[in-house]
C-alpha cells in the first residue's frame, strides 16, 4: 500500500528549522549541560525561550528536565501560531487558494525549462505525479517536497515541540500566537517569481543531503550549541547570496516582529514559556540576541 502523506500548515513552515531526531531517548543530553533553552528576566516577568522543532520522530521525548520544568513553571503559552489551529478548513483553503495562480497560470510557465525537469523528477521520486502541482507556485513546491521527503523520513508534525506543549497546555494554562497561519501564508505569498524559482532551487539541491544535514542540527540543538546552529543555518545564505531577499523575509522580518511581540510579554507580570523555531535565536539578528540588545537580562540554561 502507498504512503499516505499529509501535508498542514504546520508541516510546510518547517522549512529550513527542522531539527530533528535520531538518537534513543537514553542518549538526551546529560544534566549539567547547555540546552536550546534561555531564561528571560524583566524587572517584571520570566521568559524562558525554547528553539523549537515543528517535525519529528517520537523518540525525541522525554524532552530534557529542564525545558519540562520551565514549561510547569510558566503561566503562559506562547507560540508562533496555535497548532490547532492548522486543520481549519478555511484556513486550508485560503492556503490552497494563496498557493495557486489566480489568473489560471502554471507552474511550468513560471520556471525555466531546467528548474521545472528538476523539480518533475523529484516529485516523481517521491511518488507523486507532477500535474498534481501544475496550478501551484513554486514556493509551494518546494515547501512540499522538503515536507514530503521529511515525512518519508518518518519525521512528522504530529511529534513537533509546537503541538506537544499545545496539547500539554490545552485548558491548564492560557496560550498565546505570536504570529499566525494566516500572517505566515500572506509572507510566502509575498515572495516575487525570481525568489520562487529561488527557493524551489535550493531545495532541490538539498534533497540529496537533507538527512545528514538535518542530523547536524539536531547535534548542535542537543548541546545548546548557538554558533554552530547559525553557521549551520545560514549556510545556504552563504552559498547562495542571491537568497538574501529570502532570508530577510523568512527570518530577519518575522525575528524583529516577534522580539517586539516578546518584549510585550516580558512588561506583564506572569511566567512565560515561549517555543519558536530554533533558527530564529541564533546569530546577531536572532531573538535572543535582540531582547539582550533591548537591555534584558538573558541566561542560557
Amino acid at each position: 500500500m502507498k504512503k499516505r502523506y499529509f501535508i498542514s500548515v504546520l508541516a510546510l513552515f518547517a522549512i529550513l528549522t527542522l531539527l530533528l531526531s535520531s538518537a534513543p531517548a537514553e542518549e538526551k543530553s546529560a544534566a549539567g549541560e547547555k540546552s536550546f533553552l534561555w531564561k528571560i528576566q524583566s524587572k517584571t516577568a520570566t521568559l524562558f525561550i525554547l528553539g523549537s522543532m515543528h517535525l519529528a520522530k517520537p523518540d525525541i521525548y522525554p524532552l530534557p528536565r529542564k525545558i519540562e520544568e520551565s514549561f510547569a513553571n510558566s503561566a503562559l503559552l506562547a507560540l508562533e501560531a496555535d497548532p490547532a489551529k492548522a486543520q481549519d478548513t478555511p484556513l486550508l483553503r485560503q492556503m490552497l487558494a494563496a498557493a495557486a495562480y489566480a489568473d489560471g497560470g502554471t507552474l511550468k510557465e513560471h520556471l525555466s525549462g531546467e528548474t521545472f525537469e528538476l523539480a518533475r523528477r523529484e516529485v516523481e521520486r517521491l511518488g507523486l505525479p507532477v500535474e498534481s502541482f501544475y496550478r501551484t507556485k513554486p514556493w509551494f513546491l518546494a515547501m512540499s517536497i522538503e515536507t514530503l521527503e521529511c515525512q518519508r523520513l518518518d519525521y512528522d508534525p504530529a511529534n513537533g515541540i509546537d503541538v506537544y506543549f499545545a496539547g500539554k497546555a490545552a485548558g491548564k494554562k492560557e496560550m498565546v500566537e505570536l504570529e499566525s497561519f494566516d500572517y505566515q501564508i500572506r509572507l510566502l505569498n509575498s515572495f516575487s517569481d525570481r525568489e520562487q524559482e529561488l527557493f524551489l532551487l535550493y531545495t532541490l539541491k538539498e534533497m540529496a543531503t537533507l538527512q545528514d544535514e538535518i542530523e547536524e542540527l539536531m547535534a548542535a540543538w542537543r548541546s545548546g550549541d548557538a554558533k554552530t546552529m547559525e553557521r549551520l543555518v545560514t549556510r545556504p545564505l552563504v552559498e547562495s547570496p542571491e537568497l538574501r531577499p529570502i532570508f530577510d523575509k523568512l527570518f530577519y522580518k518575522r525575528n524583529r516582529e516577534m522580539t517586539a511581540r516578546i518584549e510585550q510579554l516580558l512588561k506583564g507580570e506572569k511566567t512565560v514559556f515561549v517555543a519558536v523555531g530554533a533558527a530564529h535565536l541564533v546569530g546577531k539578528e536572532g531573538i535572543i540576541e535582540r531582547l539582550r540588545g533591548k537591555g534584558f537580562t538573558v541566561e542560557q540554561l
